[in-house]
């Protein structure tokens, strides 16, 4: 069930009715929304409700027995365990294939032959993302940031809300729960905010994404040596910000959706094609996901002893070529986290060396310098994250700096699209704030009937067909 569909469209005005009907009866709506998160799941594969359902039993059974009166090695042993459970879940669905088939190309290149079993293993929709919420959970009770949950429906909730349960954003349960303890309110702000989130990310989604897709990245990167270098340039910016239009399309629309029932999620993009180093732009990129890397992952691999200069080095590299390892079982992706783990290096080792002066007109120049280098890192990486293979990936990057004349798909409608969407990241970051405050006096029927008007133009004006969301796959 896609967001940006009429099925979805119903089955969320069924929800939103029944959620504010039952706004005080806390249990009630604490199952209606629990079953809701499950029928929604269910809509892509009905048998891994029980994978979602071990996921959160299993997590749930872990934070009972880290309960601050166990033995501090008793609650060392289960955290761990919980953990590994939690990956090795993970790993078996989205990895076994990508293991057995390394393998064998190993032992193959050591003249060694062996019949490895080979299965054929669905990958679960959202794994990774309710996987990662688990893990989070159970890592916050150990470190003492949060308590156990009590009540198995709110864990259960928790893991499975349907919102951002298959493409994130990843939520915290600190943030979340205390949420469920609370009589919704659905405040003017909230409301209007909501809406306008839900009209962007659609906008990006099913225009924006889709005329790039379809028009542009999808046959350049099929075929990249029938096109000219231009169409290759064009289409190698061209994916770079259709995965962001993508992506931060669906949080949009999940965060535009649980503010329409009542809950509040952070922001999980803040205009990362503005960001003028690397740094800045991983504090701006799935923010949900940087964080959860540097809490979780970074923060393991530095320990408790205070780390030097080249040890910080290695652990932000690892860092960056597991998260990139999390998007894609593939070489590709580890290629991709690798390249934004190095240039992170490069950029903290440079910094180091070389002090740039204070003021506005010294800053101007670094910071620019700063842009063109962060956004050309991305775009490049960007080329192993849409790539089916590395020799694909190779190719089209030898073919993009070998000139080769003509343009037939880098049309001027691609250029507007993409210049435009990269152009608009320098403007502030609160602009659907006040879009949303300005939407605020407007009467509810009137503020329907503008929202309903809105999505008939989004219909008008956007190809046939809705394409599913990139993160899906992860």
């Amino acid at each position: 069930m896609l967001f940006p569909t009429f099925e979805f469209g119903l089955f969320f005005l069924v929800i939103y009715a029944v959620n504010w009907w039952l706004r005080d009866e806390m249990p009630a709506r604490k199952l209606i929304l629990l079953a809701a998160s499950y029928f929604f799941y269910a809509q892509w594969d009905w048998r891994f409700m029980g994978l979602l359902a071990i996921s959160s039993a299993m997590n749930y059974a872990a934070g009972m027995w880290l309960g601050p009166e166990v033995r501090p090695s008793v609650r060392k042993l289960v955290a761990t365990l919980a953990v590994i459970a939690n990956l090795v879940i993970l790993g078996f669905f989205k990895y076994y294939g990508f293991f057995i088939d390394s393998l064998t190309d190993l032992l193959l290149a050591l003249g060694i032959q062996r019949d490895l079993p080979v299965l054929e293993i669905i990958l679960p929709v959202g794994i990774s993302f309710f996987t990662f919420q688990g893990i989070s959970y159970v890592v916050d009770i150990y470190r003492d940031q949060i308590k156990p949950v009590r009540s198995p429906l709110d864990l259960f909730l928790y893991i499975s809300f349907f919102p951002q349960l298959v493409a994130g954003p990843i939520v915290r349960a600190s943030h979340f729960l205390p949420q469920l303890n609370k009589n919704p309110q659905l405040d003017p702000m909230s409301l209007a905010y909501g809406l306008v989130l839900i009209v962007v990310g659609l906008f990006k989604k099913t225009v924006l994404a889709h005329y790039l897709a379809v028009g542009l990245v999808d046959p350049v990167f099929l075929e990249p040596s029938e096109y000219s270098t231009l169409d290759l340039i064009g289409a190698h910016y061209g994916y770079a910000v259709q995965v962001y239009l993508d992506f931060s399309a669906y949080t949009d629309i999940a965060i535009g959706v649980a503010a329409l029932l009542g809950f509040h999620f952070k922001k999980n993009f803040d205009r990362p094609f503005g960001a003028t180093s690397c740094a800045q732009l991983w504090q701006r990129w799935h923010i949900s996901l940087s964080t959860f890397l540097r809490d979780y992952l970074y923060r393991w691999l530095r320990g408790d002893k205070r780390e030097g200069r080249w040890m910080s080095y290695r652990n932000i590299f690892l860092t960056m070529v597991l998260g990139g390892l999390w998007h894609g079982a593939a070489w590709t992706f580890i290629i991709w986290g690798a390249i934004h783990g190095a240039a992170l290096v490069v950029e903290r080792q440079f910094k180091s060396m070389v002090k740039i002066p204070k003021g506005a007109v010294h800053w101007f120049w670094p910071a620019l310098c700063g842009w063109f280098f962060t956004f050309h890192v991305f775009t490049l990486a960007v080329i192993y994250f849409r790539a089916s293979s590395l020799e694909i990936a190779n190719e089209y990057i030898r073919s993009m700096f070998s000139w080769t004349p003509g343009i037939e798909l880098f049309t001027p409608l691609m250029l507007a699209i993409v210049a435009g969407s990269v152009a608009v990241q320098f403007l502030p970051g609160d602009t659907l704030e006040r879009m949303a405050k300005k939407l605020i006096a407007m009467p509810v029927v009137l503020l329907g009937l503008l929202f309903g008007a809105c999505l008939l133009v989004i219909e008008a004006i956007g190809p046939e067909g809705v394409a599913p969301f990139i993160y899906y796959q992860f």
